[in-house]
């Protein structure tokens, strides 16, 4: 695709984004989001038939966020320094090794196991595709390919949506089993895509100061590749969030010294970041990122709410209301619809204030309503709380996601992108380890209001970060959109 410019210059063409891309983009990027909720179904079964309570089901949400928040950074930075295309095909075959262990998994511990497999296998869809539109704008000329920005969004999206209906379907037809087993094609199309699709490109140009040690007395020294990786401050990196993470999964006093470990693995992980020369995470640029940072603390609270609702709420539709595993995900269908036209009309625009504030009010409207559920609510209710998570569920991750595009270093959007997965993984951590304290062994209407004023409480911190944020309209949406 081309587009002529008038005037002057109506004889020079410039490329449109190479659309080839798109297919393995896309596919990739929702493999995350489709094994995150399509586990939201099959909990109750899951629990059911290897006797297990909501309590220790929860670790199979756990599991796969507690990898992938480790993951999309690390493999983020592999792909800014090595290119997408080796980084994609790699984690994309380990989602199809993860499916056929999860699909003949004797026990939980190995279906829990099957979870981080797939974590790590699908670390690399999104930060590559990320990566791929970064390098596409450049090689093209525009700033900013709203359009595919809006395609990832939208795909992203409706496979989170759709995820508990396609999970619902899966179970009535061949049992929970077929919830991983599906993930077998899905990798195979995947890793088949690539390699047709994904370019050939040799290791990504690194900016000099990330390929010479700063000068000392008027020399430089290359540095090697195992330097520019920064393999000490990833493992820091890992000790730090691994801790952290275990912290949130079963909160409680005793479990004091993983919050110790994390803060001292913090700390070793800064100093080591502020010292070196081709740091994992630049501390130095991330700090002075101030709009950066506000998007990633959005990102935490947000998916709070969100991954909240998907898992308890979906958890008490069918263990509080009565609804079966298909019909539970078939209640969500009003969120699918609104979700998807809410993303393709706001994707037009690039501004992210108005999707924020909007996707905040929304949150907290839902959280209000599902506080007036019960056991004995007209079915209509649970259809009108689905209805009101559809403007969020719409706006708040093309928002975030075109923030990051907008605010981070252009050497470092893999890395970035990666990033606010992570943020979102630890709100989703969060989510998980506040909906198995409001539940305990059953998920039961009273659970379900403790819950939601955990939400709420989220919702209203979100609102007020977006408010009081005077950095946005100035670092986010501030290139020049063109159509991809």
């Amino acid at each position: 695709m081309t587009d002529a410019k008038a005037g002057p210059e109506a004889g020079t063409a410039k490329p449109g984004f190479d659309r080839r891309l798109l297919p393995p983009m896309l596919l990739g990027s929702v493999l995350n989001p489709i094994n995150s909720t399509i586990i939201a179904v099959a909990l109750v079964p899951i629990g059911r038939a290897l006797g297990a309570p909501a309590s220790q089901t929860a670790w199979l949400v756990s599991a796969l966020y507690l990898a992938t928040a480790l993951g999309q950074p690390v493999v983020g930075r592999l792909i800014d320094v090595f290119g997408p295309r080796r980084l994609f095909l790699l984690s994309t075959g380990l989602v199809g090794v993860a499916g056929v262990v999860g699909a003949l998994a004797p026990d939980l511990g190995v279906l829990i196991g099957a979870r981080v497999l797939l974590g790590f296998g699908t670390c690399a869809g999104y930060p590559a595709a990320m990566a791929l539109v970064r390098s596409e704008a450049e090689r093209t000329g525009r700033d900013s390919p709203g359009g595919v920005l809006t395609a990832l969004a939208v795909a992203n999206q409706t496979i989170a949506v759709v995820g508990p209906l396609l999970g619902g379907l899966l179970i009535a037809v061949g049992g929970w089993r077929t919830t991983f087993a599906l993930n077998v094609p899905l990798a195979v199309a995947a890793v088949l895509l690539g390699l047709l699709r994904l370019p050939k490109a040799a290791p990504k140009r690194e900016p000099e100061a990330e390929r010479t040690a700063r000068p000392t007395g008027g020399t430089t020294r290359r540095v090697s590749l195992t330097a520019r990786l920064d393999l000490p401050g990833m493992g820091l990196f890992a000790a730090m969030l691994v801790s952290l993470l275990l912290f949130l999964m079963n909160l409680h006093l005793r479990d004091w010294y993983l919050l110790a470990l994390a803060a001292a693995a913090g700390a070793a992980f800064a100093a080591r970041e502020l010292r070196a020369v081709t740091p994992f995470i630049d501390l130095r640029v991330l700090g002075g990122n101030t709009p950066l940072l506000a998007t990633y603390g959005r990102a935490l609270v947000a998916y709070v709410v969100s991954y909240s609702f998907l898992y308890g709420f979906t958890q008490w539709t069918e263990e509080g209301f009565g609804l079966t595993p298909f019909h539970a995900g078939l209640a969500q269908i009003p969120m699918f619809l609104l979700a998807t036209g809410v993303s393709v009309v706001s994707g037009r625009s690039t501004s992210v204030r108005g999707k924020l504030l909007l996707g905040a009010a929304g949150q907290i409207v839902a959280c209000l309503v599902i506080l007036m559920l019960g056991g004995d609510s007209p079915l209509w209710m649970l259809l009108l709380v689905a209805l009101i998570f559809g403007v969020p569920q719409g706006l708040n991750n093309l928002a975030l996601q075109n923030s990051v595009y907008f605010q981070a270093d252009p050497e470092r959007t893999a890395s970035s992108a990666g990033l606010l997965r992570t943020f979102a993984y630890i709100g989703s951590m969060v989510a998980s380890s506040a909906t198995a304290a409001s539940f305990g062994q059953h998920a039961d209407t009273g659970g379900l209001h403790r819950l939601a004023w955990v939400m709420l409480g989220a919702g209203v911190l979100y609102l007020l970060l977006t408010l009081f944020d005077r950095t946005l309209g100035r670092a986010a949406g501030t290139g020049t959109r063109a159509s991809a």
